[in-house]
């Protein structure tokens, strides 16, 4: 990967309209998002909480935070889904991945979303997935995972209609998935 191109990433910025007409920025995390996101996370239904997590969780992580500062694209992305600007800038959603190389030698990505209840069902999840699949393929990810809890069908839908090759297999409550990302410019 060139510095040009992780140069890019950083500056990555997507200006996108949710099916409601809400606009809203996807764009990579920065060390000034931290109180963005534990205010977001603070307005998360206990549910979400739960669903992303797979346990009630009164407050993000520490170790959630401080991975901004490591996102380097080639082992970890964050990225978030903003409304207004400035300070009024609102976090509505994230998305990150966790890169390493495969049992079979394939450089893979556990990936996770997390969408404010207000937003889901708008699409966003769907632009997350294609904005982090695309820095991956950018930087040598082949495959995404994900563990999904097996009444999450929304998020089952979003992973599905990437058209991605996806195997699934499930295990007490939880569907592993795995998606073929191809090479980039797919």
């Amino acid at each position: 990967m060139t510095t040009a191109a992780r140069s890019a990433d950083h500056d990555f910025r997507l200006l996108a309209v949710l099916r409601n007409g809400t606009p809203v920025t996807i764009r990579v995390m920065r060390p000034d998002d931290k109180d963005r996101l534990v205010a977001a996370f603070a307005n998360l239904d206990p549910q979400s909480v739960y669903v992303r997590f797979f346990s009630f969780q009164k407050e993000l992580p520490e170790r959630a935070l401080n991975r901004i500062d490591q996102i380097d694209f080639v082992h970890l992305l964050g990225l978030v889904a903003t409304v207004g600007s400035g300070s009024e800038e609102v976090v509505i959603g994230s998305s990150t991945y966790v890169a390493d190389v495969a049992a079979d030698g394939v450089r893979a990505a556990e990936v996770a979303f997390t969408v404010e209840e207000d937003y889901q069902g708008q699409g966003l999840a769907g632009r997350l997935f294609e904005a982090a699949a695309g820095i991956a393929r950018r930087h040598g990810i082949r495959r995404f995972t994900a563990d999904v809890l097996a009444d999450n069908a929304p998020m089952l839908k979003v992973f599905e209609r990437s058209g991605l090759p996806m195997r699934r297999r499930r295990e007490s409550g939880v569907i592993h998935l795995e998606l073929e990302l191809g090479r980039e410019g797919r």
